[in-house]
């Protein structure tokens, strides 16, 4: 969904209509010529793409370490919602919070006062105040707080500087979703990350490999990610790729999800998720253009890139849906596939 008060920059006047028709009908004629072009000459790759495929090669081998790292998405063991006041943490059956049993039957609380959860003024989990008490008898010696012996005490929220607490194999971080508190429960030692034996991928394929033409919006805009959780993400979309592919011009609309980084983020959906991809979506992280997102100019689309989103691994993932204008009607027969668990 998008704001019902933004509109699509392009879409303001006839005459930028007229504009963006008459870069469409150049486009796929440069992109036709570019894609000849760039196709090998002899059944021999050239040392161009030779270098191309020992890239991507590399990329879906960092990927794969990603995956399955001992904070990766197979390690997602748990998402419970967090409820005003106090929330116990154990493996004990009186805990709100249940951990597996080789956990301590009672290893922390989690007090929740302010924010949304508990005062009616407030406008969201951002007014929230999280501490961390200790169960009668204190901490478990090894249970801790980013790396330190846990004490009692508040702890951040969410962020590149969020809590991260632990014990052993297990790891909690509290995490906003929509106007409410989660904690997040990853397990090092889980079943699905000790028994993970790779990825699927599709053939490399250089037909994947296009070159789009960047046409920024004039300002850009915040368009709203529905999530699989039922939340909307908004996220500054400044602008439009447009590509030709399997003989169709297309677009998709990137979002930004760090204002500091130099990475697009696209969400979009293909006719092979009623297939052999994943049914939610997949996700392509790319440079930025060429020229800047301010100006028009070309940016390098790999679609032997798309990956799953962590959605596909794990039941306990808040994942962004595909926006209906990435909802793309062919088939990207590139990058990663469904995931078998």
């Amino acid at each position: 969904m998008r704001d019902p008060n933004l509109k699509r920059p392009y879409k303001v006047s006839s005459h930028a209509a007229a504009i963006l028709c008459a870069v469409a009908l150049a486009f796929s004629a440069q992109v036709a010529r570019t894609q000849a072009a760039s196709a090998p000459a002899s059944s021999s790759p050239t040392l161009e793409m030779q270098s191309w495929q020992k890239n991507l090669a590399g990329w879906r081998t960092q990927r794969e370490m990603q995956v399955s790292a001992r904070d990766g998405w197979l390690t997602l063991a748990g998402l419970e919602w967090l409820k005003p006041g106090v929330n116990t943490i154990g493996s004990a059956a009186d805990n709100s919070i249940h951990l597996p049993q080789q956990a301590p039957a009672h290893l922390a609380m989690l007090t929740i006062m302010g924010g949304a959860h508990t005062a009616a003024n407030a406008k969201s989990a951002e007014d929230s105040v999280v501490q961390l008490l200790s169960p009668a008898g204190g901490f478990q010696p090894d249970f801790t707080v980013d790396g330190k012996p846990a004490r009692e005490g508040s702890v951040q929220v969410d962020g590149a500087n969020a809590s991260t607490m632990a014990w052993r194999g297990l790891s909690f971080a509290i995490l906003k979703r929509g106007d409410r508190l989660v904690l997040r429960i990853k397990d090092a030692d889980s079943v699905m990350r000790t028994s993970f034996k790779g990825l699927n991928w599709y053939a490399p394929n250089p037909v994947y490999l296009v070159t789009a033409r960047w046409i920024p919006f004039k300002p850009a805009i915040i368009e709203e990610i529905p999530t699989v959780i039922g939340t909307m993400l908004k996220l500054p979309a400044p602008g439009l790729a447009m590509f030709m592919l399997n003989g169709k011009i297309m677009q998709l609309e990137p979002v930004i999800e760090d204002p500091a980084g130099k990475t697009l983020f696209f969400i979009l959906r293909d006719d092979t998720s009623k297939t052999t991809t994943y049914g939610g979506g997949r996700f392509l992280h790319t440079g930025l253009p060429d020229r800047g997102l301010n100006e028009p100019g070309n940016l390098v689309l790999d679609f032997n890139q798309l990956e799953n989103p962590p959605c596909a691994y794990t039941n306990f993932a808040t994942c962004p849906l595909p926006p209906k204008q990435n909802q793309l009607e062919t088939e990207i027969r590139a990058g990663e596939k469904r995931y078998e668990r």
